[in-house]
């Protein structure tokens, strides 16, 4: 790469920590402890009446989450819910100021990670811990939402960031879908380049997208399972062995992104997908239904990019719980948001909800229609990785770190890559 586009420049500001400031901070005001020194309280009860905000990033599933609240106002005579809707990564962003004293998202959604714990820190919470909701949910689930004794946000969705591959494109071209170690990852990629296709989209320039790939390359690679708290607490480092080993695995990739992947957007990743051009789509199973909605008619399953060389890894996947459903402290309608999550929370909704946005969901006794869905259910019982990127409580270390795959597909070399990651790292610590 010999130009940085501004795509590429936003991410580099993020890397260095002026991007994502506003997110890894408690923002103006400063913070206030979790519901005072009792800790966080649960909702307050009352009439579920009236209207209320709904906050989340979804723009996607808006006429899902129409047709429910038509449902869920029927059910209360006098109920109002509004979606306010921002762009994933404004929210990932700017949500903590978005919903900080309730102006919008008397319920809200929030990120696992480092979103999470910001807006724990800042006591926007209440405790669903004695709620109704709760007890509709699988428990293995659920920790994502919480914090010590207190369960203040569900985790609604359950989602793979794995690549999604076109069925149809690998049996053309005779590639394994399930390769069982790295040179058979590496040779189902050439067999895929040899039939014309370019075997991975990347949007290399999406930070958000670009970096779920990460989940999948350091899931095995690393010693530990909390790989990536380590590395931001100083205990592991970018320059270790293992995670230069990694690098250079991405290293291997080269070839087989598309030209200008590390300045690729995640629209244009998706059409060369959706359009057969590409055989993969490095970013996850939440793009299912966008991919759909771009045409795609072929059957689609996941990849995953297993590092080790003997096929005996840990792991055989990874997923990640998240859109983790809350209900606002600061809210004056609290009743009416605890409903609504209650509502969302019960098996028949969060059915709705996954089969009608190609998403398996974290409530138990669900049954998935949606046929992509269906053919990706096995993937629920399999030894997956809780996305690692997701332990990175500051946002600067993440985009630090993961930069440094980025810049070892634009050509640098994995040692200085991982050099300049571990550089601000250090300083952050």
């Amino acid at each position: 790469m010999s130009q940085i586009s501004r795509r590429q420049a936003v991410a580099i500001l993020g890397a260095l920590g002026f991007g994502a400031a506003a997110a890894a901070c408690a923002g103006p005001g400063g913070s206030t402890k979790p519901g005072g020194a009792s800790g966080p309280a649960a909702p307050s009860t009352g009439a579920v009446t009236g209207r209320i905000s709904f906050a989340h990033w979804r723009g996607e599933d808006k006429a899902v989450f129409d047709e429910l609240i038509k449902r869920f106002a029927a059910q209360h005579g006098g109920v109002e819910v509004a979606q306010d809707i921002s762009t994933s990564n404004d929210y990932n962003a700017q949500g903590l100021q978005k919903v900080r004293g309730a102006a919008i998202g008397d319920a809200f959604a929030t990120f696992r990670g480092a979103q999470f714990k910001n807006f724990t820190e800042a006591g926007i919470y209440t405790d669903l811990k004695d709620s109704k909701a709760v007890g509709n949910y699988q428990k293995g689930l659920l920790t994502a939402g919480q914090n010590g004794n207190n369960q203040l946000g569900l985790p609604y969705q359950v989602v793979f960031p794995m690549p999604m591959a076109n069925v149809d494109v690998f049996d053309k071209a005779g590639a394994e879908i399930a390769p069982k170690n790295w040179d058979a990852f590496l040779g189902m990629c050439e067999k895929l380049a040899s039939a014309g296709v370019i075997p991975i989209s990347w949007p290399g320039g999406d930070v958000g997208n670009g970096g779920q790939l990460f989940n999948c390359m350091i899931a095995n690679n690393a010693p530990v399972d909390d790989m990536c708290a380590q590395i931001e607490q100083g205990k592991l480092k970018c320059t270790d062995d293992w995670f230069i080993k990694m690098l250079n695995q991405y290293k291997d990739l080269k070839p087989y992104v598309q030209p200008n992947a590390t300045g690729t957007a995640v629209e244009p990743a998706q059409n060369l997908f959706s359009q057969g051009k590409a055989a993969m789509l490095a970013t996850g199973s939440y793009h299912i239904a966008a991919v759909r909605a771009l045409g795609a008619k072929f059957p689609m399953d996941l990849v995953f990019p297993n590092t080790t060389s003997d096929g005996n890894g840990k792991y055989e996947g990874a997923y990640n719980a998240t859109f983790i459903l809350g209900v606002n402290s600061a809210s004056k309608n609290q009743a009416t948001a605890a409903a609504w999550i209650d509502f969302l929370s019960e098996p028949e909704n969060a059915g709705y909800y996954a089969n009608q946005t190609a998403q398996h969901v974290s409530v138990d006794k669900v049954e998935y229609t949606n046929p992509d869905l269906k053919r990706l259910s096995p993937w629920l019982q399999k030894k997956t990785a809780l996305a690692a990127r997701f332990q990175f409580q500051n946002l600067d270390v993440r985009n630090a770190v993961e930069a440094s795959a980025t810049a070892v597909i634009s050509g640098t070399s994995p040692e200085q890559a991982a050099a300049a990651a571990q550089k601000i790292v250090d300083e952050r610590l």
